[in-house]
């Protein structure tokens, strides 16, 4: 009986262990069925990328066309040469020869070389033609791809709106960085499969992820206007040793920027070069802080004090408002007193009687403080402020400078004087030109601007861009009324050598002093506008501490004169038969 007992307990346990073997085995070959069919993709692609090698491929970027379709950012094939240690069999003969070819030190080639790392970069950027010769050492472990480097086919032309690129093909500075989004396009990867000790598998080739080319950028820059626009300034700078000179030339009526120079330029292909008599042993702090001050558009990134050309300004508020009529009477003793000061016009002996048009024919000091005196220190403000002349333009670059205005609550009768002609406050050159556009243009601040539109490879047109437009700065009739006056100060005022034969050409002057007064310091501007009856192109020419003569209707109008006398004829503008030669 207790065989029989003993018998069947071992049946039983061996039933039990051969269940569980039975489970046991489902169970694995479920999970392996699971792994091998239902999980086959994901363990496949782990054990791809386990044996893949990655290079990636940078993508074209997207070129800068002029108006014109000339080409003013374009890319040059260059090659990125990488070690990869597994793969390297001769690294004393890799180690001379790229230290030979790339012209780099032994040191610091041979860090690379043996290092343990999947892939180590040597140099980027190398010109085509050494790539090419290191290919055909066929040196194992050396891999050379090509890539693309940033190319300006005009060396300085627009530097300081273009801007450059760096070492990873991202915009740096100007048009290049706003639009980096655009014209940067999506990299692609070279795959190489490699055996478990790194070692690239010949046969199995390599797969390839192909580069999606940047968008291209057409702007409203014309190149041959720019080009002259740079002539004349450096001209300007030569001749009248001033520390810089600025030009920009917009259509008023919808903010597209023909031109916009600011000398000295710098040369785009070589970004990072220091001019000539730097010192050395410079920090890099202090070279940086060099390279920013060569880099940086003065037409955009500083403010300065306008000067008479402010009072466009003030005229036009003043008409809006309907303190001062073009026939309204004015008396210019010299000088007029603002409270407790004594605040001299440019003509010590005075204007004398003169109605409102021939005060800003005579750019009279005394007669536009008495139209800011008019509208009140709240009106005036209002007005600074309805103008725009409180936000930035928006302008398509980077680091715009917004004004540098009195608080109002700050500003008693003298400052509101001091603001009316131009002086005590601090404005960019884009934004008084910005403003000056909308006070002719029939009353509608424009937004100044670069870019037009984006462009594919094949020229078909992707995204065209729009700006903001507000209407309503001051009325038509208003507008009508300041661009007779400031004709008739080109025609007969302070303003005659920006006349232009055979065009009708509007503007007005301004020498203003650098702070601190009596520094000896002056600017120079003249901003002008053509056809005076229907304006199609506004600039504004600014010469920076001019040696010598430095009133703005000696020094700056004629530049803007020479560039009218050129451009006005190219951009189509028919002369007026009524203007004599």
């Amino acid at each position: 009986m207790l065989e029989d007992n003993n018998r069947i307990f071992h049946r039983k346990k061996i039933l039990v262990v051969f269940l569980l073997c039975t489970g046991a085995f489902i169970g694995l070959f479920g999970r392996l069925v699971y792994f091998c069919v239902w999980q086959a993709e994901h363990y496949s692609r782990m054990a791809t990328d386990l044996h893949e090698r990655e290079r990636s491929i940078k993508a074209a970027r997207g070129r800068i066309l002029d108006c014109n379709g000339k080409v003013l950012a374009d890319n040059k094939t260059v090659c990125t040469v990488s070690v990869i240690y597994n793969q390297v069999e001769e690294p004393e003969r890799v180690i001379d020869i790229l230290c030979k070819e790339l012209e780099l030190s032994e040191e610091y080639v041979r860090q690379r070389v043996e290092k343990y790392s999947s892939m180590e970069r040597i140099k980027s950027n190398v010109d085509k033609t050494v790539g090419d010769r290191i290919r055909e050492y066929d040196l194992a472990g050396v891999k050379v791809d090509e890539d693309y480097k940033r190319y300006y086919p005009y060396d300085d032309l627009a530097s300081k709106v273009l801007g450059f690129t760096g070492g990873d093909n991202q915009g740096i500075i100007g048009l290049e960085v706003i639009y980096d989004t655009y014209l940067q396009g999506e990299p692609g990867t070279i795959l190489t499969v490699t055996d478990a000790k790194g070692i690239e598998v010949e046969s199995a080739g390599e797969r390839r992820i192909e580069p999606v080319s940047g968008l291209d950028l057409c702007i409203s820059l014309d190149m041959n206007i720019q080009a002259y626009a740079t002539q004349l300034a450096n001209q300007a700078l030569a001749t009248k040793q001033a520390d810089s000179v600025s030009i920009v030339v917009m259509n008023p009526q919808n903010g597209e920027l023909m031109a916009m120079v600011n000398v000295p330029e710098f040369d785009l292909n070589h970004p990072y070069e220091l001019p000539e008599g730097t010192p050395e042993n410079l920090s890099t702090e202090e070279k940086q802080n060099i390279l920013n001050g060569i880099w940086r558009n003065g037409c955009i990134n500083d403010t300065y004090e306008p000067g008479s050309t402010f009072k466009m300004i003030t005229a036009a508020a003043g008409l809006e408002e309907g303190v001062v009529t073009p026939e309204s009477s004015f008396s210019c003793p010299g000088y007029i007193i603002v409270d407790d000061r004594k605040i001299r016009c440019h003509k010590v002996a005075g204007h004398g009687s003169q109605d409102f048009t021939h005060t800003m024919m005579n750019s009279c000091n005394p007669a536009l403080i008495t139209v800011g005196l008019r509208l009140g220190l709240d009106s005036y403000y209002s007005y600074f402020e309805h103008f725009g002349l409180k936000r930035k333009t928006g302008i398509d670059l980077p680091g715009e400078a917004g004004t540098i205005m009195h608080k109002k609550e700050n500003m008693g009768n003298v400052e509101l004087a001091t603001v009316a002609f131009g002086q005590s406050f601090q404005i960019t050159p884009i934004q008084l030109l910005t403003t000056a556009s909308s006070i002719i243009n029939g009353g509608r601040r424009i937004t100044p601007h670069f870019g037009v539109q984006t462009c594919d490879k094949d020229g078909n047109v992707v995204e065209v861009f729009e700006y903001p437009v507000e209407e309503g700065i001051v009325s038509a009739e208003t507008s009508a009324t300041m661009r007779e006056i400031l004709e008739m100060v080109v025609a007969e005022g302070s303003g005659a050598n920006g006349k232009v034969a055979g065009f009708r050409v509007g503007g007005k002057t301004a020498t203003s002093q650098t702070l601190p007064r009596g520094s000896g310091r002056y600017i120079a501007s003249f901003v002008g506008f053509a056809p005076a009856n229907d304006p199609q192109v506004i600039a504004i020419a600014i010469v920076n501490n001019p040696q010598g003569v430095y009133y703005g209707g000696q020094v700056a109008a004629p530049i803007v004169r020479q560039l009218y006398e050129n451009i006005l004829p190219y951009l189509g503008i028919a002369e007026d038969e009524n203007e004599q030669n």
